[in-house]
């Protein structure tokens, strides 16, 4: 009851304080100085570093050939492919509207997680939860057609993100029945790794990119570098932390919800303090996808 009580707090916590919409603020107005690929890089070798000294403190198996070969998969698909297809999609797309498209990821995780199938669609509120959801996705693509401030390629930027979506739909279903049982539910050396593949993967792309030899560090700003450091011990080392760990004691549907709030924190970040413009269209395909997934939990309070 306890761990139940604890997975569901932590999952709150973690939805608001950490969500997708101050992530994406703080990376377009806190480390505008920092290249894009080294940013990433730092964030996860910093973090990765420090998880993996904490766990090797609590006297964790760190070291273990199937843990780290399953995370190198967790940490290249679930960070490193999404999180690279949002950097790509931000050069077409505002913050909002990229938070907005995200929160289709629980959907994807609800319609990939095949052992569930029996589970999630058992009722037929969760099916059409799921219909109407994607509804107010499609709703959101439609739109890019006739608006004309959106950028000229704005739709490949909704191609990218839906293809970031999946990625990341996929990373966690893989970290929940792979990478999770190589380790103990309290141990979270399996997350450590995860980021430190995916840093090594931003450092390779910062090296070919020429972003290594082009940085400058005495130019950043001393709001990107607290930027950054709020992305490594929030970003990472709690939230990230949290979305593993509850992925080995609850259904990964469930944990996947976190991304509905999202788009209202991002919505509001960027209509008041970065000045973007939010379309009646939009503002209507959230309120779709949020009746959707009103759905999809009713019935799973139901069971």
């Amino acid at each position: 009851m306890f761990e139940r009580e604890y997975g569901r707090y932590c999952c709150c916590l973690f939805s608001h304080l950490c969500s997708l919409g101050l992530h994406l603020f703080f990376y377009r107005c806190g480390l505008e100085r920092l290249f894009a690929f080294p940013s990433r890089a730092l964030r996860f070798t910093a973090a990765g570093i420090i998880l993996l000294g904490i766990c090797y403190l609590r006297g964790e198996q760190i070291i273990k050939k199937s843990l780290v070969k399953r995370s190198a998969v967790s940490g290249i698909v679930l960070l490193f492919v999404d999180m690279a297809v949002v950097m790509l999609a931000q050069r077409y797309l505002t913050s909002s509207l990229v938070a907005i498209i995200a929160s289709s990821t629980a959907l994807w995780i609800l319609l990939l997680d095949v052992p569930m199938w029996c589970t999630n669609f058992r009722n037929p509120l969760t099916i059409m939860g799921g219909l109407i959801g994607f509804g107010g996705v499609v709703m959101l693509y439609a739109e890019q057609l006739n608006v004309r401030w959106l950028h000229l390629y704005s739709e490949r930027g909704i191609l990218l993100l839906i293809f970031g979506c999946i990625s990341w739909a996929l990373g966690t279903l893989y970290a929940k029945y792979r990478s999770s049982r190589e380790e103990k539910v309290n141990a979270f050396a399996g997350s450590a790794w995860q980021m430190l593949f995916a840093s090594g993967m931003f450092w390779l792309c910062a090296v070919i990119n020429g972003d290594v030899r082009e940085a400058d560090l005495r130019e950043v700003s001393v709001t990107s570098w607290l930027s950054l450091l709020y992305l490594v011990s929030f970003g990472s080392l709690l939230a990230y932390s949290a979305y593993v760990w509850l992925l080995k004691v609850r259904p990964a549907a469930e944990v996947g919800t976190h991304a509905y709030v999202n788009p209202f924190i991002a919505v509001l970040l960027g209509v008041f303090l970065g000045n973007e413009q939010v379309t009646f269209i939009q503002v209507s395909g959230l309120l779709v996808i949020l009746l959707g997934v009103m759905l999809i939990s009713r019935k799973r309070k139901a069971q």
